[in-house]
């Protein structure tokens, strides 16, 4: 295929991505100066998102092992706006840290940078680029405050699972490229047009761990606490956001596409992975006293969810899935920013354990509302987006009469609203003698001050009135669909 100036626009955003990390790295290189660094990383990624939505109406459009439809543009707008909030809340959290800085935004843009890569993948080759270039920096970011042991602890336990997850995923792509002989992903579609063999199933099998693993999907989850407690909390939230999305995209395309995903033995088994998501995740979080692994098994338990658009694959699904991972960034970016603001003036472990926090509210009135809204949000509470996302799952289950994962998700929804309400009655707790954090009086009129505060307006907006966004899944469906 010979590259045009239409395939060079399609490209746009991810050049300009990779180009700001190569601006980013002379920078460094040159003079280190944090404000500039991260001021350079803004820039760059406003100008990707202006380009990635100026390409909206040339959509679909394929590119060498790449594919610019629907669902990449839907990808790389929540990928490129979590990677602003997290360079926001990294340059506030990083701004007393008393090692080096400005490596932790070159860092964020070379997993941005994987994340659309993975997103728009339509050839397994590169998906695994694209997952490796999005694993691979976050390796650095989690364990970047690495005199904390907790965070050089995080660092490598996700390299070290990462690895053995990758090799689950080549293993796979070998054994799909044995049976059909095709790596890209309307070759191995076509080839499985009817039902696949043991093989095929077998290497379909390990490609579902592979990505399993990346979106702590039971039972591949028991990473995911451990490395939400130790990582610093700009690196958390990009993992528990942008890097989720980018995974759940590429899988989505994958069951869209593939029949062999399709198959009932495979809808059974992710079936009984969401159910097994939804309740080993909200029970395990029923006993936690911190917060960031708390967030961690919500997510578990907010991905069981997410599995029930791949179990049904037809319909609504795409919308549904669609609709859902929207409100889970608005409302996990909202929480994280939260935890991130209040570990930022302060150096040692981040603000995490539950009495941290409270009494919260009779000092930081605002930042308690942002946090509140968005654990309501994350219950499913009506008028907050989660509660959008919620109905939806619901209803693609009832559509699909999949009744006992409806079951699950009511039954998980009930739990979760209990350990939810903990925490926000902790907030309006006070008990003298307990350690408190704090964040700074001026925390507002900071970027990230800024950026969780319009999370939380986003967060009600959406809840309230979430026409554009309904028409705007829409649309990204339509386009997918060609």
């Amino acid at each position: 295929m010979t590259l045009t100036v239409t395939h060079l626009m399609a490209l746009l955003p991810l050049i300009l991505v990779c180009a700001t990390a190569i601006a980013a790295m002379l920078g460094i290189a040159w003079r280190r100066h944090h404000a500039g660094t991260a001021a350079v990383t803004v820039m760059g990624l406003v100008l990707a998102l202006i380009s990635l939505l100026s390409i909206w109406t040339m959509a679909p459009i394929k590119v060498p092992l790449l594919v610019v439809d629907g669902l990449t543009l839907f990808a790389g707008v929540m990928i490129l706006v979590s990677s602003l909030a997290c360079t926001a809340l990294a340059y506030v959290y990083l701004e007393n840290y008393p090692g080096p800085r400005e490596e932790f935004y070159l860092l964020l843009l070379c997993a941005a940078a994987g994340g659309m890569v993975l997103a728009a993948s339509q050839h397994l080759a590169s998906l695994f680029v694209g997952l490796e270039l999005l694993s691979m920096p976050l390796y650095g970011m989690l364990a970047y405050a690495f005199p904390e042991r907790r965070s050089l602890e995080a660092g490598i336990k996700y390299f070290i699972l990462s690895a053995a997850a990758t090799a689950f995923l080549l293993f796979g792509m070998a054994l799909l490229y044995a049976q059909v002989g095709h790596l890209d992903l309307t070759g191995v579609a076509a080839s499985f047009s009817e039902r696949p063999d043991a093989w095929g199933l077998a290497g379909i099998g390990l490609l579902l761990v592979g990505l399993g693993f990346k979106l702590s999907i039971v039972p591949f989850h028991l990473w995911t606490p451990d490395v939400y407690e130790g990582a610093p909390g700009p690196a958390a939230t990009f993992l528990a956001s942008a890097s989720k999305v980018a995974v759940f995209v590429v899988l989505l395309r994958l069951v869209l596409s593939a029949p062999g995903f399709q198959d009932d033995w495979l809808r059974d088994v992710l079936a009984a992975m969401a159910l097994a998501g939804m309740l080993v995740g909200n029970l395990l979080a029923l006993v936690q006293s911190n917060l960031k692994r708390l967030l961690g098994y919500s997510s578990i338990a907010h991905f069981g969810y997410l599995l029930v658009a791949l179990v049904v694959g037809d319909g609504l699904a795409t919308e549904t899935g669609g609709v859902y991972l929207l409100t889970y960034l608005v409302t996990t970016l909202g929480a994280f920013g939260v935890v991130t603001l209040l570990s930022s003036p302060y150096s040692g472990e981040d603000a995490a354990a539950l009495h941290h926090y409270r009494g919260l509210f009779w000092r930081r009135p605002y930042l308690t509302a942002v946090l509140t809204v968005s654990l309501l949000s994350l219950a499913g509470i009506p008028f907050t987006a989660g509660f959008i996302g919620k109905f939806y799952i619901i209803a693609l289950g009832v559509e699909a009469q999949r009744w006992w994962l409806v079951g699950g998700i009511v039954v998980g929804s009930a739990i979760g609203l209990y350990y939810y309400l903990r925490v926000m009655v902790t907030l309006f707790l006070v008990e003298p003698g307990m350690q408190r954090r704090d964040a700074p009086r001026d925390w507002s009129v900071r970027a990230g001050g800024v950026v969780v505060l319009g999370l939380a307006l986003l967060i009600v907006l959406l809840g309230i009135y979430p026409a554009p966004m309904i028409e705007w899944v829409g649309v990204v469906e339509r386009i997918t669909a060609g």
